[in-house]
Formats: structure tokens, C-alpha cells, sequence
């Protein structure tokens, strides 16, 4: 197969317009496509004609006529064609596909380009916080990453695979402080918990006892309130609200206002519904929220005492990652940390600060304005000098282009970080990187549950490794339901789970549009019928099964010669023929959902055409070898298909 139909078709297409109109047409006039299924009997490949009705200044059905005519007369791979309304069906001869099966049914890397060049393309996946477990949102980003990675990398690009650990900020401080506060020397060791689910632990503690802290606050200010008289028939509520000194008057009378809405709500009911405006003063001037930015600056200052304490609780988390990272069968080929490129990222600010792109407030803080391009005033620094995330992206979109001087930088991340995206490009940009034009932002929705989103600082995600464990419990449950095992060992068994319970688990997430959202019930994922991971697992260990049964019986797979081909098998053939193209496309759009469509399809057609078809037990020996080379090679594509979402396949099941 030294050149692909499609492309033939469509350049023998372009020389017969010029042949018969006189017209020179690009390609993107004559889109060639598979046949649908209900004119399959008229061709293999169809080429829409209405585009060529303007040059060719005829009806549909006799420009396609002439069209087909005169692409027999130029293609000898054409044997026939056939035209409905606007529709050129054409036909391939036999002998194409014969040699096509014969040149790969035993080429185990088929579809696979392990011949990569150029630059690289990175890929940004995973951007984990070092303050909670990874969580259902993180595994449809790692998920989406890595398969894009393998997909890009099939595709012939040079791909390097990264990780940028959110490893500073405030919400690291918060589960330091409160690690600090209350966590009585606890590690992981002691506790016997994952170190990431540990220091998860204390975050949401954090959480908790801020609002605790508040509510408490509120009420003793509520309760401690005083009335003043006014006249005799009326008399004014006044609240004594911590921190609001430095509040204009407007400011201060919606607080009081919203003080007396809580207390004359109490009044009357007994019960604490605190007003929202009140409620997010006092989160604002929170004491225990002061200590954990009062730790952030200590942590900005090099404080020996405080960088002990950060460098501890995050190798637990590491440590945790790791684990869930080998689970979920994903990897990188480099780790930054945003504890090391927020200090690229201030050279980077002061820089923009020296040459007028950026600038600063009275209050010391340095920003950007971007009103002028529809959008608006970004911050880079704060008053204090602390920096904030876009800080540290700048700083890590620079380290990356010098690390790798790269083609394109993909971030994989949710489509709620769209706008920061946008920022970030259009700051590069007036900053003078021309290799900001090469940002690519793969903004993917979001993970929800049947109850609703996911909350991190309530507790209320979805564990990685728990999730893992329901999956596999659940291949389990239904693999000895169905008695399939019965050969099996126990370690045997145990890693079939594995395989078919973390398959269920990623075939569910990845063939979904990355673009978006999308609903995850565990329960949907696991069935052996329908559109899931383990009906294709259970496909490709069905032909592994019929392979093993041939070899036993010594049969040859390369002695066939075609005379007519049935339809099952001609379908069939073709859909393999597309693989390659499908992996070029999943790439094009960087959507590991178009290769798990295509996939599910090829099974479901294998199954068909195993149900329809005699295959150890046909008797004309041809046809036999023929379906079991066709059996080999749809087995190597799954495989190398599964693999590339990072999805594993059982030899038997």
C-alpha cells in the first residue's frame, strides 16, 4: 500500500474535471468518502458532484456519469462505478484489496507511524494541585492527554509528554496550616493513608473549620449587637462587624443592613440563616484565612521553617500520585513544578514592566490592559508581590519553548480556564514570542455526576483510586456472572478485572467529544454488548481465540486468491484500510473520541461478519485463509487502537 485510495481517487478526480470541463478544481471540491452502507452495492468510495455543477453545466447524474467514465479510463484500481442523484459510488478492483490484506494482516505495527520527526509537539496533561487526591475531573484530563500524546505520536509527530504540579499558592498553605494546627505529627506512615489523600484530608478540614470560624463570628456579632433609640416608637439595630474600617460608607451600610436581615431572621425562627453579603465579609477577614496568607508570604520569603513543612507534605503527595498515575497507565517525559517557573514568570513581568507593555498601580500591583483587543485589565502581581497563576504560566510557556523550541504547546484544560488561555496567547504575544502563535488551548468539558458537580474543598469528588476500584469490582461482578472464567487462575482472573474494569473506564470517558461536557455513571460503562471498552475487548479476545484454534491446526493465513468477495468481508476490509486515515484525523482534531467511533464500529462489523460468515469450518481452503487474514489484521488494529486511548486488550477473556 504505497499510496492511499482516497488520495488517489481524489488526484485522479482533479485530472479528469480538467480533461472533460477544462477546469482546474482543488481538492477541497471533491471530498471522497466511504460509500454509505445503503449504496455499498454500487461502490467502495463516493464523490459528491453539486460542486462541479457550475464548471461542468450539467445535471448531477450526468456530470457524475462522465466523471466515473473518464476515472476508469485514468485509474485502473477503478473497476466500476455507479451514480445516485448527486453521488459518484466507485468501485475498487479485487486485487487491490487481495494485496492490501496480504501486505498486512501479519504487520503488527499497521496504522502506526513509528517513523517521528520535526519539532516536538508538547503536551500539557495532568496540572494537579498539590493539596488534594487526584479526582474524577483529573482522569478525564489524564486521560484525554495521554491518548492525544500516543495518537499525535502515531501520527508522525515528535511528541513530548508534560506535567506541571501546582505545588504553591494559597490553597497549598491551607492544608499546611491546617496540617500545622491541628495535625498532631499525623503522616502517612500513621495514618496508613495515601500521603495525597492525607494532605487532601487537611484541606478539607481547612475548609470546614473556616466555616465554622465564620459562622461563629457571625453570631457573636449578631448576638452582641446594641439598639439605639431614634425616637420613642422606633429604634435602629447596630452591629459592631469586624474589619470593616476600612470600607466606604456604602460599603458599611450594606453590611449592616445585611447584619439586621440575619438577626431579624434569627429573631423570628431560631435559626441561623446568615445573609450572603455579610457571610463573605467575614470568609474575607477570616483570622484562620489571614494565618494561611500570612504562610504564603513566608513561603514567598524562603521562610526555613515553613519550606520544611512545604517540602515534607509534598513528597506525601507525590508518593500518592505516583501510584495513581501507574494505575491509570500514564506517563511523562517531564515534570515542572509552578514552585520553580513562577520565578521565570516575574523575570518575565519585570521585563514587560522595562519595555511598557505592563504596568503598575498606586497599590504596587502589576497589570496588563487588554481593553483595547475585547478584553480587559489583567493582574500579573499583587500589591505584596505575590504572584498568581498567570504569572507562573508565563514563566512555564517560556521554559518549555526553551526546553524544546517547540512546533506547538497544547494545554490540556477544562473549558473554564478558556478565558486565561486567551490572555495568556495575546500576552506572549505583545511581549514579543513569536512562538506564541503556536499556543493551542484542547479546552475539554466538564466531568458531572448523576447528583450533580464535583466540590474538592467540600469533599464531595470523586476519588481516582477509589473510582478505579469500583470499576474493577464491577468487571468483576459481571465477568463471573457470565461464568467466563472458569479456566482461569486467580491471578489470572484478578488481572483480567483489571484490564477489563480500567478499559470500561477510559473507552467511557474518552469517547466523548473532548469539547464536551459529559455525565459519568460507572454503572453504563461495563457492558458487553454496547458501545463501551469491554464489548471491544471481548471482540479482540474473540479473534485471538479463532487464531489460537487456526495455529493449533497449522493453518496457513497467506494462500488465498480472490474470485468475488462477500460483502461482509469487503466491508470489513475497508474499514481496516481506514485505520491509518483514522489515526490522521483523530490526531487533525486532536480527539481520541473519533478513534474510539471508529473502533467500536470495526467491531461490531467483526462481530457481524463472524456471526454471517463460516471460518474455521469453511471448506474451501482460500476463503478460510482469507477470513482468518482478515481476522489477524482487524485484531492488530484494536490492539494498536486500544492502545493509543491506553486502553489494554486480553488475549482471552
Amino acid at each position: 500500500m504505497t499510496f492511499m485510495i482516497v488520495q488517489l481517487i481524489s488526484s485522479k478526480a482533479i485530472e479528469a474535471v480538467q480533461n472533460l470541463f477544462g477546469v482546474s478544481v482543488p481538492a477541497s471540491q471533491l471530498a471522497v468518502q466511504r460509500t454509505i452502507p445503503s449504496f455499498r452495492n454500487q461502490g467502495d468510495f463516493s464523490l459528491v458532484v453539486f460542486p462541479l455543477l457550475k464548471v461542468s453545466r450539467k445535471s448531477p447524474e450526468e456530470t457524475a456519469r462522465l466523471l466515473g467514465e473518464e476515472l476508469l479510463r485514468l485509474m485502473p484500481e477503478a473497476e466500476s462505478f455507479g451514480v445516485v442523484k448527486g453521488y459518484l459510488n466507485v468501485r475498487i478492483v479485487k486485487s487491490f484489496w487481495e494485496g492490501f490484506v496480504k501486505d498486512t494482516y501479519s504487520a503488527q505495527s499497521f496504522g502506526v507511524d513509528n517513523q517521528t520527526s520535526g519539532k516536538p509537539v508538547v503536551v500539557e496533561y495532568s496540572s494537579p494541585n498539590t493539596n488534594k487526591p487526584l479526582h474524577l475531573g483529573h482522569v478525564r484530563n489524564n486521560l484525554l492527554g495521554y491518548s492525544v500524546s500516543q495518537i499525535l505520536k502515531a501520527s508522525g509527530k515528535n511528541v513530548a509528554k508534560v506535567n506541571l504540579v501546582n505545588d504553591r499558592g494559597i490553597h497549598i498553605c491551607k492544608s499546611m496550616l491546617a496540617w500545622k494546627l491541628s495535625g498532631v505529627n499525623e503522616t502517612p506512615q500513621s495514618s496508613g493513608k495515601k500521603g495525597d489523600k492525607l494532605v487532601g484530608d487537611y484541606y478539607v478540614k481547612f475548609s470546614s473549620d473556616l466555616v465554622k470560624e465564620t459562622n461563629d463570628r457571625i453570631k457573636e456579632t449578631i448576638l452582641n449587637h446594641e439598639k439605639h433609640s431614634l425616637s420613642d416608637d422606633q429604634e435602629m439595630l447596630s452591629f459592631n462587624i469586624p474589619g470593616s474600617d476600612g470600607l466606604n460608607d456604602y460599603e458599611k451600610n450594606e453590611l449592616q443592613k445585611s447584619a439586621e436581615n440575619t438577626f431579624n431572621n434569627y429573631e423570628s425562627t431560631r435559626e441561623w440563616k446568615i445573609d450572603g453579603i455579610l457571610k463573605e465579609h467575614f470568609l474575607k477577614t477570616s483570622p484562620l484565612l489571614q494565618q494561611a496568607r500570612a504562610m504564603l508570604l513566608k513561603w514567598e520569603a524562603r521562610d526555613p521553617e515553613t519550606l520544611q513543612l512545604w517540602n515534607m507534605m509534598n513528597e506525601w503527595v507525590y508518593a500518592g500520585f505516583d501510584v495513581t498515575y501507574k494505575r491509570l497507565g500514564v506517563d511523562f517525559d517531564k515534570i515542572y513544578h509552578e514552585s520553580q517557573t513562577y520565578l521565570f514568570g516575574k523575570e518575565i513581568v519585570e521585563e514587560g514592566l522595562k519595555s511598557g507593555v505592563l504596568f503598575r498601580k498606586d497599590d504596587s500591583s502589576v497589570w496588563i490592559d487588554l481593553t483595547a483587543d475585547g478584553l480587559d485589565e489583567k493582574l500579573l502581581l499583587r500589591s505584596d508581590g505575590t504572584s498568581v497563576y498567570m504569572t507562573q504560566d508565563l514563566g512555564t510557556a517560556q521554559l518549555r519553548a526553551n526546553d524544546f523550541d517547540p512546533e506547538s504547546l497544547v494545554y490540556v484544560v477544562g473549558n473554564e480556564q478558556n478565558y486565561h488561555f486567551e490572555v495568556l496567547k495575546l500576552i506572549l504575544q505583545k511581549l514579543g514570542r513569536p512562538w506564541a502563535d503556536h499556543i493551542f488551548h484542547l479546552s475539554y468539558g466538564m466531568v458531572e455526576l448523576p447528583e450533580g458537580k464535583m466540590k474538592s474543598r467540600e469533599g464531595t469528588v470523586v476519588d481516582a483510586d477509589d473510582l478505579m476500584d469500583e470499576m474493577v469490582a464491577t468487571a468483576r461482578a459481571m465477568t463471573e456472572e457470565l461464568g467466563k472464567i472458569e479456566d482461569f487462575d486467580s491471578e489470572e482472573a484478578q488481572e483480567l478485572y483489571r484490564i477489563v474494569g480500567l478499559g470500561a473506564l477510559k473507552y467511557f470517558i474518552l469517547k466523548v467529544d473532548p469539547r464536551k461536557n459529559m455525565l459519568f455513571n460507572p454503572a453504563d460503562s461495563i457492558d458487553f454488548n454496547g458501545n463501551t471498552g469491554p464489548f471491544i475487548q471481548y471482540t479482540y479476545a474473540r479473534i485471538k481465540s479463532v487464531l489460537r484454534k487456526a495455529e493449533a491446526e497449522n493453518i496457513r493465513f497467506d494462500h488465498f486468491e480472490v474470485n468475488d468477495f462477500h460483502s461482509k468481508e469487503s466491508d470489513l476490509i475497508i474499514s481496516l484500510y481506514e485505520f491509518p486515515a483514522t489515526v490522521k484525523q483523530a490526531a487533525a482534531d486532536y480527539s481520541p473520541a473519533i478513534m474510539a467511533s471508529y473502533l467500536y464500529d470495526l467491531a461490531r462489523d467483526y462481530n457481524t461478519f463472524y456471526h454471517e460468515l463460516s471460518i474455521l469450518k469453511e471448506e474451501n481452503e482460500s476463503k478460510k485463509a482469507l477470513r482468518l487474514a482478515i481476522s489477524s489484521l482487524t485484531a492488530t488494529v484494536i490492539k494498536n487502537g486500544m492502545q493509543l486511548l491506553g486502553i489494554e486488550v486480553p488475549e482471552r477473556m
